[in-house]
């Protein structure tokens, strides 16, 4: 019997966020990478007992990007650029990297702009950073 080597898979906890323009983006969570394909019934003449089903849109969720706020205002300023109707789309990866912080995978995603923008909430007997989120609406993105 041949000793077969186990990989260990990767940890969710090592990544960077690169957005065109925007260096500074070190993020504590990032998620929203899925995609749906519509399914489309129909019915073919002389088939009775089931409709045939064809693939319809893709969809994708938006991005979400949480992170301890700073000073750091470039993001926000970007959203408030899309609320005075200046839209900026720009391009982007998610990199995942291994224990020693080399890069193993990356995930491109194409065309995107803040749709969202999540200030922290606030509590005084609290502890916690303040965390500011953003999402990215986008259209697409493809594993490398």
């Amino acid at each position: 019997m041949a000793n077969a080597q186990v990989k260990d898979p990767y940890g969710n906890y090592n990544f960077l966020v690169e957005i065109d323009g925007i260096t500074r983006a070190a993020f504590q969570h990032c998620s929203g990478f899925d995609s749906t394909i519509d399914v489309t019934e129909y019915r073919e003449g002389g088939e009775n007992t089931t409709p045939r089903k064809i693939p319809g849109m893709t969809k994708h969720s938006n991005i979400s990007l949480k992170r301890g706020m700073t000073d750091d205002h470039e993001l926000y300023l970007w959203h408030q650029r899309v609320v005075e109707g200046n839209v900026e789309r720009k391009n982007g990866s998610v990199v995942l990297l291994d224990r020693r912080g080399n890069e193993v995978m990356r995930w491109h995603f194409y065309r995107a702009w803040p749709a969202k923008w999540t200030g922290p909430d606030f509590n005084a007997e609290g502890k916690e950073i303040a965390i500011e989120t953003l999402e990215l609406a986008h259209e697409g993105f493809e594993k490398a």
